[in-house]
């Protein structure tokens, strides 16, 4: 696949997930008395419409479309459709938005308007979408040729772009997480990820983990096979595999859970493969482990002071990595004195991420932060991951949606039965037809 339709793809994802939620917030409307949410409709109709309007339709309209008519007279009638769908969008979601706003002032008068509305504009983007992919993404491959896709590639990735660029980007990121935090349950998260946390200076630099030919046993059985890998300060490494692949075995061996039978262990230069659990930690590698593992009776507050219990005699700042935690996921400010198991699996997953941040990691392990989470949530917890990367944490991230992580990773191992078989830069990996293959479903 190109790197156009890549993103194109990903883009159609980003907004099939926003779509989805709009479903369920319409049928959950059809079956109760209570108003529309109006912030929370009024920013999803903020994003679907200006993403598609400003970011997402330029991009096909102005390259893929022009160069596809060009080089390919009859696709005129398919594009002339898919532009006109474009168009119709637009005019539903400035109906919708007159519809919400009649609602407000007359509920319960035209609600059933503005449900049939929502149905019809959720339909028609969806078969919107799979019209693209199933046929004109299709046609595309077979009619243009590499130097139509050089021109469409590189205008799809010019992140300077004033309209489709990073900045761009930036902005509808920042409107994905409004809308996750005001989402209920189990759709919205509560995360924010503009907020500033405990980490290292910014810049790659030494290696700060080295993982030397190691191995693990369960009694007899073999579970890790001479695995060897390396984390550099300032990175974000991703391990990715199939379920019993030996991930979190791995990570388990690295943070002192699991004993090593051979190989070594060395964290800054240190041979950590003997050192007890606690003081890896101490030294400062922290986990949120898989399945969350939350104290379910005690407070969401106690399980985050829980993870500074290695600096509990130094009290200094304390406090202020508390509330950097409820910054970054302020619907645990909100629920900071109820008991850890009434959350839902996404707000757990914060707190279980919160919680490994309080001990101010130099290296942070996250083990399938993304385990049993809705599309929605999982969009979020990476997008709070992406911004630790930028503020320079160093993260060593085990997950199974290979996707999400070697998108973002700046480096990717893939493990099999124990032993790593595979290693590069995370978008080459993504890239590679082994992995797409056997991980990505391509």
């Amino acid at each position: 696949m190109t790197d156009a339709l890549r993103i194109i793809n990903a883009e159609h994802g980003s907004m099939w997930r926003v779509l989805s939620l709009l479903d369920s917030l319409r049928a959950e409307l059809e079956e109760t008395a209570a108003p529309p949410h109006s912030e929370l409709f009024t920013l999803i109709f903020d994003y679907l419409s200006s993403y598609a309007d400003r970011m997402h339709h330029p991009k096909e309209d102005d390259f893929l479309f022009a160069i596809l008519r060009r080089r390919d007279p009859a696709a005129a009638v398919l594009i002339d459709e898919l532009q006109a769908e474009h168009r119709r969008g637009a005019e539903l979601m400035d109906e919708l938005r007159l519809d919400l706003e009649h609602v407000l002032r007359h509920h319960p008068h035209g609600r059933e308007r503005f449900c049939a509305r929502l149905r019809d504009y959720i339909e028609m983007e969806r078969g919107h979408i799979n019209k693209e992919e199933g046929q004109l993404m299709p046609l595309a491959r077979e009619r243009l040729t590499e130097v139509d896709w050089l021109e469409i590639n590189r205008a799809f990735a010019d992140n300077r772009d004033p309209l489709f660029g990073e900045e761009s980007q930036a902005e509808f990121r920042e409107l994905r997480r409004r809308i996750a935090h005001l989402a209920p349950t189990p759709h919205g998260l509560g995360g924010q990820a503009r907020v500033v946390v405990h980490a290292p200076a910014p810049a790659v630099g030494a290696p700060l983990l080295e993982v030397e030919d190691l191995t693990s046993h369960y009694g007899r059985i073999q579970a890790l096979r001479g695995i060897s890998l390396r984390v550099r300060q300032g990175e974000l490494v991703a391990l990715v595999g199939a379920n019993g692949a030996g991930k979190t075995t791995l990570l388990r061996t690295i943070s002192g859970l699991q004993p090593a039978s051979g190989g070594r262990i060395l964290f800054q230069g240190q041979d950590i493969t003997r050192l007890r659990a606690d003081l890896r930690v101490r030294l400062g590698i922290t986990q949120s482990p898989e399945g969350r593992q939350v104290f379910g009776p005690l407070s969401v507050e106690d399980n985050l002071r829980l993870g500074a219990y290695s600096r509990a005699k130094a009290k200094a700042g304390m406090a202020e990595d508390l509330e950097r935690i409820y910054d970054l996921f302020p619907i645990l400010r909100e629920k900071r004195r109820l008991p850890a198991g009434t959350l839902s699996g996404g707000q757990q997953q914060m707190l279980a991420m919160g919680r490994a941040l309080m001990g101010r990691p130099r290296l942070l392990l996250l083990d399938e932060p993304s385990m049993g989470l809705a599309p929605l949530l999982v969009e979020e917890i990476f997008s709070v991951v992406r911004e630790l990367k930028r503020q320079g944490m160093t993260i060593f991230l085990v997950e199974q949606n290979a996707h999400a992580a070697l998108s973002i990773a700046d480096t990717g191992y893939v493990i099999e039965t124990g032993a790593t078989v595979l290693s590069d830069r995370g978008p080459a990996l993504l890239a590679n037809e082994r992995v797409k293959a056997a991980y990505l479903g391509i």
